[in-house]
């Protein structure tokens, strides 16, 4: 960890006198120079659109963008880079499923048809298929999670059923650190017909994902989780659904002909891509996941699992600490609440120490509302946190009990 921290500025900068402790990854991640350095090289040494010139700059820059598309394929072990859609992010992503996956269903959703999510999700796993379901008069049901923070295995087999048209689920809980057993569930609930997508916010930069072992019909990542720039990401989609979906957005590019009258569209993925793309940024996240393929990224994840231990061996010696959540399987995340105190206090009292870390529901009001609770500290970790980032976080927060 600490060989690969001089890959990223911020983390050399002070707040309050103090090197900056980033424990709020969960929610962002800082970038390495190879990331910055790609980005203001497209912009000081290429920049032009892509697909629609032929001149030398739209070449290069074309060839630097369909490159990122095959490295984010390669990545998630897709088929094929026609199955990688470029969006702002997994939010985004989620929303071009829930309003364009009614055109592939046969028959289209109506009322008596569900749509199945879990209390574990990020409001972006929520809200849209809340709208889709507005629309079409389907029910939207969600699974229980258990006290531990895990999915309750027994209400998700008693959930589906042949009324189950799609399934949604997160791979890595942003709130909780829950590792889900999406093969498992995918696999149950594709057993009853049902389209399969899967949130992979927090699992891409910690998880080795293959979504052709997973066999989910979409997963969706974010850039910005994974040391890329913000406002990127990707949904994987499987090609003969793609294919059946009708156009999200309309515009340039995705269209194959267009008269006053009517529109072709181009094949996927670009029928999904309607005007000018994050260039920027796509050629940031391609440059990522070669910073990513290039680091030791399985020794780091166990050290980091270290660290999380460690952290939560200490956390569960101060008797006024209750930590959130208990998974089976953790990544990354240690969610905990302060006995008489709000979450915010704390945050506020680790700030004036120079140390980052979440406060709040973390986009998951359901779940929080399920375990009784408001909100938590969350403390995230990344591949670049170290013993002294994990020492002074315990410090801090031992050092914040004594004003409360």
């Amino acid at each position: 960890m600490n060989s690969i921290r001089t890959d990223f500025p911020l983390l050399s900068r002070r707040i309050r006198d103090r090197e900056i402790v980033y424990l709020d990854n969960a929610a962002t991640t800082q970038k390495p120079l190879p990331v910055l350095h790609a980005v203001e090289n497209y912009y000081r040494e290429h920049n032009a659109n892509v697909h629609r010139a032929a001149h030398v700059l739209a070449g290069e820059a074309t060839e630097m963008f369909e490159a990122a598309r095959q490295g984010v394929a390669s990545f998630i072990n897709a088929s094929s880079k026609q199955e990688i859609i470029f969006t702002r992010g997994t939010t985004e992503a989620i929303n071009l499923v829930a309003n364009c996956i009614d055109g592939a269903l046969k028959p289209p959703l109506k009322p008596g048809d569900e749509i199945l999510i879990t209390e574990l999700e990020h409001h972006s796993n929520i809200v849209p298929w809340q709208m889709l379901a507005a629309r079409t008069g389907a029910t939207l049901k969600a699974v229980k999670v258990t006290s531990t923070g895990d999915i309750d295995r027994e209400d998700f087999s008693a959930s589906l059923s042949e009324r189950t048209r799609l399934f949604a689920c997160n791979h890595v809980s942003n709130a909780l650190g829950s590792i889900n057993p999406v093969a498992e569930l995918v696999a149950e609930a594709k057993s009853y017909g049902a389209v399969t997508v899967v949130d992979g916010a927090q699992a891409a930069l910690h998880e080795v994902i293959d979504v052709q072992a997973i066999d989910c019909d979409f997963y969706a990542i974010s850039g910005h989780k994974m040391y890329a720039p913000t406002g990127i990401g990707a949904l994987f989609g499987r090609f003969t659904l793609l294919e059946s979906m009708p156009p999200w957005h309309g515009g340039g590019e995705m269209i194959e002909h267009v008269t006053i009258a009517q529109s072709t569209y181009q094949d996927p993925p670009f029928k999904f891509e309607a005007g000018t793309p994050n260039i920027a940024g796509v050629i940031g996240l391609g440059a990522a996941i070669d910073y990513l393929q290039q680091i030791p990224r399985k020794a780091l994840v166990e050290a980091e699992n270290g660290l999380i231990k460690y952290a939560i061996s200490r956390l569960q010696q101060m008797p006024e600490i209750t930590l959130v959540g208990t998974p089976a399987e953790r990544s990354a995340v240690i969610s905990f609440v302060v006995k008489g105190s709000h979450p915010h206090d704390i945050g506020t009292l680790l700030d004036q120490q120079g140390i980052a870390v979440r406060t709040g529901h973390h986009c998951a009001m359901p779940l929080m509302q399920s375990l009784g609770i408001s909100g938590t500290v969350r403390a995230s970790f990344s591949l670049y946190n170290n013993q002294e980032d994990a020492d002074r976080f315990l410090e801090g927060l031992e050092k914040a009990l004594t004003f409360l």
